[in-house]
């Protein structure tokens, strides 16, 4: 029987084990150019004993940007600080990528100074946190044909700098509302040109951009993220139908580009989805399982055994338990993550969990 504390091997990169690190906004990268720290240095490497880590979501370009202190991968000092969290994960025998996340509409003109941007101008409900409080979200400016094709390459030039600055990989933030899940949705995406209307339409955005990483990278250094049906961010995806096509032809196209991993965040109520298409992904597929209001725990380590999942990812398990796969195979005891600190401050809630013993 395959367990979670097996090695695994991925794109040719040998795991220690098949317990993923879920990428997750911290917001350390204080400072006016969204450089990463030393603290973020100390926070990663205190986790480099997950199979995989990877990165909370970061920007590829100025515009991409929708969270105070967020780092970026798009400047040559961003680049060197990234390194030297790269080389010490590395040094611990760790595996890691960078997620690439592009925010889109999901932002506000007071934290870049940029109108945000999306497929269509159709403003989200709800408020985004900035350095001045909550502040509604704005409408924000319809992508043109040529800024789609920049939009596109800045994703291309951000997995550059990720394996410049030491990365094994990437993976693309293709879910929780962001760009590329605003243009595969049908209430952020209402574009009526060839990149909106049906689902192979919609989708064409996230496969374009998986083509163009794939080919600046190499498609076995690039993993893609969904969360259909996932509501985070005023998406709708409700029209189950709707969701099941839009998705399985999604996973059709990106099929044959041979990337790393397909990574899955479930929603509710759609098991039967997961497996479908997990069945019709040919590589390593990552699932972060639902679990309700409880962090995902030990008992979905069962998901690898019986062969759901190739991985499993843990998020706030793994933020308050940086060796996670050491209390996994001991059965715990584990840190309560306080969910207080999660965003912004300093060492607190973030380098100063305990580990056992």
């Amino acid at each position: 029987m395959t367990t979670a504390f097996a090695p695994y091997e991925l794109g040719g990169i040998r795991l220690s084990n098949r317990i993923v690190m879920a990428p997750m906004t911290r917001s350390r990268a204080q400072g006016a150019r969204q450089t990463p720290t030393e603290l973020m240095t100390t926070y990663y490497t205190q986790r480099a004993s997950a199979g995989l880590v990877v990165t909370e979501g970061t920007q590829p370009s100025a515009i991409g940007q929708g969270y105070p202190d967020t780092p970026g991968i798009h400047s040559a000092e961003q680049i060197a600080a990234w390194r030297g969290i790269t080389d010490a994960v590395h040094a611990e025998g760790g595996a890691i990528f960078l997620q690439i996340m592009h925010t889109g509409r999901v932002g506000h003109p007071s934290l870049m100074g940029l109108t945000p941007v999306g497929p269509s101008a159709v403003k989200a409900k709800g408020q985004v946190y900035t350095h001045q409080g909550p502040q509604d979200f704005v409408e924000p400016h319809e992508l043109t044909e040529t800024e789609i094709a920049e939009t596109i390459a800045d994703f291309a030039t951000a997995a550059r700098n990720a394996v410049e600055a030491g990365f094994d990989g990437v993976e693309l933030h293709g879910a929780n509302g962001y760009l590329i899940h605003q243009f595969l949705a049908p209430n952020s995406n209402q574009r009526t040109d060839a990149w909106g209307g049906s689902p192979e339409r919609r989708i064409r955005f996230a496969v374009e951009t998986a083509k163009a990483v794939a080919e600046a990278i190499g498609g076995d250094k690039v993993g893609f993220r969904i969360s259909p049906g996932n509501t985070y961010n005023d998406i709708d995806e409700s029209d189950r139908p709707d969701v099941e096509a839009t998705y399985t032809a999604l996973v059709d196209a990106l099929a044959p580009l041979g990337l790393a991993y397909l990574h899955q965040m479930e929603a509710p109520g759609i098991r039967d989805l997961v497996l479908r298409l997990r069945k019709a992904w040919p590589s390593t597929f990552v699932l972060n399982p639902f679990t309700g209001t409880e962090p995902t725990g030990p008992d979905e380590l069962k998901l690898i055994e019986d062969g759901t999942a190739d991985l499993i990812a843990y998020g706030a398990l793994f933020l308050a338990n940086p060796d996670l796969p050491a209390r996994l195979a001991a059965g715990g005891p584990y840190n309560t993550p306080d969910p207080a600190s999660y965003f912004g401050g300093d060492q607190g809630g973030y380098t100063d969990y305990p580990a056992l013993g």
